[in-house]
């Protein structure tokens, strides 16, 4: 009886903590679910199989970088042009994960690396949100809850996408492809608005993809090459701006 008293406060506050992370990784599920069944559609219609566009969400489990992959394979990119640029277009994951490692002070190194995979956008900064469990007991077990949820609902929506790619009419399989630029443009319009230097670096970007594509550089390795150029540049501008704060 006292045995099962000592434990039974422990069982729950474990329960707590999935639950909370749950609810907490909820609105990243609705907001998940529709753009990886976009994925699922585009990915199949470049000929990828559904096992194949199922297994990219459930080892890359990066959205951008797996939309520019699908994009990539359906223009018949190289696989190290495909790498290299998914590589330089996730590198902020680094930082996002050592940021995250610190926060987690009072939670074991065994606990933090494995939910340093879970990191996306979206899950850093909801994590972000909620500091207080970080130090609170059972802390990883709602960071894990929140990741997961996040991570089924991706990988889910992704298989559904492939199913649902072979079934919906060919007319509205093939206006999905417009997502892809729209959630990029839909990703850099807030930027935009936040910062204008901002564009300055997706102009240079922009401009650098296609002055390597007129020279006669395959599509692959101009796309990485605009990806870097754009990012040295923003090193370059958003210092500048530092600085003259």
């Amino acid at each position: 009886m006292e045995t099962h008293a000592l434990h039974k406060p422990h069982s729950s506050t474990r329960l707590h903590m999935v639950q909370k992370g749950i609810a907490a990784g909820f609105p990243i599920m609705l907001g998940y679910l529709p753009v990886a069944l976009t994925y699922g559609v585009l990915a199949g219609q470049s000929g990828m199989s559904n096992l194949e566009l199922t297994l990219m969400s459930v080892l890359v489990f990066a959205g951008a970088a797996q939309f520019l992959a699908v994009g990539m394979v359906a223009a018949g990119t190289g696989f190290i042009e495909i790498i290299t640029a998914t590589f330089v277009l996730n590198f902020r994951h680094f930082v996002m994960g050592l940021s995250f490692v610190n926060r987690l002070k009072t939670i074991a190194l065994r606990a933090k690396l494995p939910l340093t995979l879970g990191l996306t956008d979206e899950t850093f900064t909801v994590s972000a949100l909620y500091k207080k469990e970080a130090s609170a007991p059972y802390g990883a077990y709602f960071y894990a809850s929140l990741m997961l949820t996040a991570y089924a609902s991706w990988v889910g929506g992704s298989f559904m996408g492939g199913v649902l790619g072979d079934v919906i009419p060919a007319k509205l399989s093939d206006s999905m492809g417009v997502a892809l630029y729209a959630m990029f443009i839909g990703l850099l319009i807030p930027s935009v608005k936040r910062n204008g230097r901002i564009a300055i670096i997706a102009v240079t970007a922009l401009l650098i993809n296609a002055l390597c594509q007129s020279v006669g550089m395959n599509q692959g390795w101009a796309i990485v090459s605009g990806t870097l150029a754009g990012g040295l540049s923003g090193i370059w501008l958003l210092e500048e701006e530092e600085e003259e704060e």
